[in-house]
């Protein structure tokens, strides 16, 4: 584990350092994790940011209002629900999270 992983709860709100991007977790990882944004690690609401830190050029891919966000091997243990979007790239450490996509609904024939 790094000295920056956290063990996160469901309800959870989280902001990033380095641009607009706010989150709440939906279902909480079994393990801690270091979640970044835009590559720096993401803070609790109200918390100090740390001076000197700018988005990663490499990670401002962005996180979209409204969108639930996953491992990019989901295997159901993480997934973040993006309340305020942003620039920065929502990962796990340095590997990015993916969109999750909406699950089709039954046939009504």
């Amino acid at each position: 584990m790094s000295e920056n992983s956290t063990v996160l709860a469901t309800g959870t709100r989280l902001r990033s350092q380095v641009c607009d991007a706010q989150i709440i977790v939906v279902r909480p990882p079994a393990q801690p994790v270091t979640l970044t944004c835009g590559g720096a690690p993401m803070i609790e609401i109200g918390a100090p940011v740390t001076e000197g830190l700018s988005l990663d050029p490499d990670l401002s891919g962005g996180a979209q209002l409204g969108k639930r966000y996953t491992l990019a091997v989901d295997d159901g243990s993480l997934e973040v629900l993006v309340t305020k979007p942003g620039k920065g790239t929502l990962a796990e450490g340095s590997t990015p999270l993916v969109l999750k996509s909406a699950k089709p609904l039954p046939a009504s024939d």
